[in-house]
Parts: structure tokens; C-alpha cells; sequence
């Protein structure tokens, strides 16, 4: 779905970016994202071959400044490109490339003031929505990992912080705090179970922000939105190929990638599943990821922040417990919600994950030692 905004505008930015000898073919809504609007463009080029784009719009309402978000992208990906000749790789295929307007901008400002964007699309390139199979999981870990890797010697401090403490669980904690304070009555007495339990973890929520503090972990680049979805595997081999979606990117921690990956992707259960007897975190999952992210990080990791790794996982799920109780709490103004409750569903949800890894922490960090040399 896209905004009628975007509708009114997208001839004025595909004119941005296509010279008019580039004749477009056809433009269509593409993909499933909720955050911006997304169309596939096709094109027929001066040399009579077809082209295809994915062309944008920024949304400028969660992404406040697109300007410096396209910075991030440019850098990185400029990056990486480099970096994936350098080993022989394929750029084409194994990272964005950011198409420039016909003024040579990397991004286009409409009058309406909406922010626009364009990508080559890639290829025989598909995307899995869940994960169908622990080897599905095991090549994203691999996928995710060495796009750390690959950034590890990248100059952090060039990056913007596009969305402020978006992973910063100890914030994040402070904002459910201020939520409980001004929740609706009816609302918190409904959630009352769950406040408490997120209320008792107080203590952990600074663990990773302080160690970073004390310069005992390394501020790395980091996706921030590992999920499955986010990963371009190879139509033909299924092999995971590029990591899309780089509006999170920015300065981070290695293990809020790693803990998002393990939060989506190694639960039993839908994240709004309402039956939480189906809800546990899945060892075998939990190792198949651990195993590929190790793999791909490749040595680039220190072994606190492989310690730790389990407490990536279980600081993600709290985290994002939290932020769906309060927004459920305050009356559901971020996430979108389809039935009564559903916020306090996907708390559920999230801290029935929390508690299992609670139970399980033994095995988990016996899976991690197992990997971690």
C-alpha cells in the first residue's frame, strides 16, 4: 500500500532519475514493506535491453532526516563494493547500488517534499519471508555475519544514528517506564503480569550500553533489522546473496544483530500468536544460527562479544516486549494493530520468549562455547 502523496509524485521523481531515452515500460507496487513506499520500474534502454529499478519513497516521518540516511547507504555500500572485488566477489549482485539522479544527486526531494531513492534491482533474487528450514536459518547467519565481517575495518564514526537509541535497551526501558506511569487504567490492569515481569529485569537492561561505555565492547556498524526477509537469496542456488533494507545501519553492537535475528527468527511461535504453549525458543534453530553467524563474522569478533552473544538474544526480546506492552499501554499509536489487544499479544509473545531463554540459558551458552573458537 502507498501513500496517495507518493501517487501524485512518482512520475516527478522517476523523471528525477531516467532520462527520457530510457523509456519506462511499466511501474508497479512492489514487496511487502511497511515503512516506505516501494515500485519496481522497468525500462527499456537506448540500446533496446530491458532495465529494471526499485524506486522509494523515504518514510520522512520515522526516518527524520533521508538526507543523512542516504549518507549511511552511500558510504557503506560504497564500501562494500570495494571490498567484495577486492575478494573477488560481485558487486552487482552482492550489495545495493545506489542509482544517482540525472543531477547526480543520491537521492530526490519532490514538491511535495517527499524524499525518493533508487536502486538497481538485482537480478533472479528472491526473498524468504520465514524461516522454512534450519539451513535457511544457518545461510541468513552466515549472510549477516559477514556483512559484519566484511564493515569490521569500516570508520564507524562516518555513520549516522538515523533513528536515536533504537537499540539502546536501557532508553527503551525508560520509555516503558514514562508508559506505565500514563497508561489507561483498563489497559494496565489487563497487562499487569507483564508490566511486573518487565519491571523485574530492570538491572539487565543497561548491561550491553554500560560494557560499551566502559570501552569493553566495540561500537561496530550494524544492520539493526535482521530479519529473514531482509536478505536477497540467489533464485537459482538459494544461497544468500545481498542484505537489503540498510535504513537501520548505523553505529551499534554486533549482538543487537545477532539478537534480532535469534528473536525473529528461532521462536516457535507467531509474533502475535495468542497460544503461548507454542511459543519457545528452538535450540536447534538457536544453534544453526549461532554456528553460520560465527562462521561468517570470521574471526572479527572479540570473545566478550561472542560471551555475550546469549544475552544479545534475550536483551532484543525484552526490548522489543517492552516496546509493543507500551504501546499497547499507551493506546497503540506506533505498531499497527488488526484485533483488540494485539500489542499485548506480541508482549506475550516476546516475554514467554524471554522466559524460556531464561530456563534454557545453560544450554544456550553451552551452544555458544561450543562455536566460539
Amino acid at each position: 500500500m502507498y501513500t496517495n502523496s507518493a501517487c501524485a509524485k512518482i512520475n516527478e521523481a522517476i523523471a528525477a532519475f531516467i532520462a527520457d531515452n530510457n523509456h519506462l515500460i511499466e511501474k508497479k507496487t512492489y514487496g511487502n514493506g511497511h515503512i516506505n513506499d516501494t515500485f519496481l520500474l522497468r525500462c527499456n534502454t537506448p540500446e533496446n535491453q530491458e532495465k529494471k529499478y526499485i524506486l522509494q519513497r523515504m518514510n520522512h516521518d520515522i526516518f527524520k532526516n533521508p538526507p543523512q540516511l542516504m549518507e549511511n547507504v552511500v558510504h557503506v555500500t560504497t564500501y562494500l563494493r570495494k571490498i567484495i572485488l577486492s575478494q573477488g566477489g560481485n558487486p552487482e549482485r552482492e550489495t545495493l547500488h545506489v542509482c544517482k539522479t540525472l543531477d547526480g544527486a543520491n537521492w530526490y526531494q519532490d514538491s511535495a517534499h517527499n524524499y525518493w531513492r533508487m536502486f538497481s534491482f538485482i537480478e533472479r533474487s528472491m526473498c524468504l519471508e520465514k524461516v522454512e528450514s534450519e539451513k535457511d536459518f544457518y545461510d541468513s547467519a552466515v549472510a549477516f555475519g559477514n556483512f559484519q565481517k566484511l564493515l569490521a575495518d569500516f570508520p564507524v564514526q562516518m555513520l549516522h544514528e538515523t533513528i536515536p537509541n533504537f537499540h539502546n535497551t536501557a532508553s527503551r526501558f525508560q520509555d516503558f517506564q514514562k508508559a506505565v506511569q500514563t497508561a489507561n487504567s483498563a489497559r494496565a490492569a489487563l497487562a499487569q503480569k507483564e508490566i511486573v515481569f518487565a519491571l523485574d529485569r530492570k538491572k539487565e537492561t543497561s548491561v550491553l550500553t554500560d560494557l560499551l561505555a566502559e570501552g569493553k565492547l566495540p561500537l561496530r556498524v550494524t544492520h539493526n533489522d535482521t530479519k529473514l526477509n531482509n536478505i536477497l537469496f540467489d533464485a537459482d542456488t538459494r544461497k544468500a546473496l545481498c542484505i537489503i533494507d540498510l535504513d537501520t545501519v548505523m553505529p551499534g553492537l554486533s549482538l543487537y544483530d545477532f539478537g534480532d535475528s535469534i528473536r525473529f527468527g528461532a521462536s516457535t511461535g507467531a509474533e502475535d500468536e495468542t497460544d503461548l504453549s507454542k511459543v519457545e525458543l528452538d535450540l536447534s534453530l538457536f544453534e544453526a544460527f549461532t554456528k553460520g553467524y560465527l562462521e561468517g563474522c570470521a574471526g572479527s569478533l572479540t570473545q566478550k562479544e561472542i560471551e555475550l552473544l546469549p544475552m544479545g538474544a534475550k536483551l532484543m526480546t525484552y526490548e522489543c516486549g517492552i516496546r509493543f506492552l507500551a504501546d499497547f499501554l499507551t493506546g497503540d499509536h506506533y505498531f499497527k494493530v488488526h484485533r483488540e489487544h494485539h500489542n499485548l499479544d506480541r508482549a506475550r509473545t516476546q516475554f514467554k520468549l524471554v522466559a524460556d531463554m531464561e530456563a534454557k540459558w545453560n544450554e544456550i551458552q553451552a551452544i555458544v562455547n561450543k562455536y566460539r573458537n
